[in-house]
């Protein structure tokens, strides 16, 4: 019979390995868009007085995000932090479901799965129009 070594600390680890280096990532990859930002537009003065609202919906957003970080742009590098960002707990929750699952665990993969689902309703609801 095979012992199964995949514990409740492990997979602690596991997760808080994930959420620490995704931040991590995130804030590298924000930090790195800055400071290109401020290289090309740091002497440039701002208008404050005007304010235009991207209403723009996500599909958009990501390719223009692709795309400005094929030119370098520093916005386009700062917002893919900020997608990293909200990637990472999406991820700890993807990996907790996965996890639930190895470890028959049926109560917290409903829960999971119910989470999972209101998030992808609520993302889905709020770009849809």
């Amino acid at each position: 019979m095979q012992k199964n070594n995949f514990t409740d600390k492990t997979l602690q680890t596991i997760i808080g390995t994930l959420l620490r280096y995704g931040v991590w990532l995130a804030l590298g990859t924000g930090a790195a868009g800055g400071v290109v930002y401020l290289l090309k537009h740091g002497g440039e003065p701002m208008h404050y007085a005007s304010f235009t609202e991207a209403d723009k919906s996500i599909g958009q957003l990501l390719k223009e995000m692709v795309t400005g970080i094929k030119s370098h742009s520093g916005t386009s590098i700062i917002f893919l932090g900020i997608i990293l960002l909200f990637l990472t707990p999406a991820l700890r929750l993807l990996f907790s479901f996965i996890a639930f699952l190895v470890e028959k665990d049926y109560l917290y993969v409903l829960i999971t799965f119910i989470v999972m689902m209101i998030i992808g309703i609520s993302i889905s609801l709020g770009y849809s129009h």
